[in-house]
């Protein structure tokens, strides 16, 4: 029954690891891109901000802490239906 738990234990360790690796990986711009804050739909930010875990799990439009990813320089010019682009969340 010790193995069984130690392997368990060891298993949700090594998962939560990876996810967490993950998470940061897909976090990083893509070449030439930045993210740009206040712009995204609802459930189509890039990637994570407060209230959730990463890409798509946006509940609201233009949230101040979700991103889309923009050509790098364009985020401060970048205006969507009246929602100016911001480089830092808020």
């Amino acid at each position: 029954m010790a193995n069984q738990t130690l392997s368990t234990t060891l298993a949700a360790s090594l998962a939560a690891a990876i996810a967490a690796y993950a998470a940061t990986a897909s976090a990083a711009p893509p070449a030439g891109k930045e993210p740009c804050y206040g712009i995204a739909l609802k459930g189509h930010n890039d990637c994570a901000a407060g209230f959730h875990s990463c890409a798509g799990k946006s509940v609201a439009n233009y949230s101040p802490a979700d991103f889309k990813f923009v050509p790098y320089g364009t985020c401060e010019s970048t205006t969507v239906k009246g929602h100016k682009g911001s480089l830092t969340a808020s």
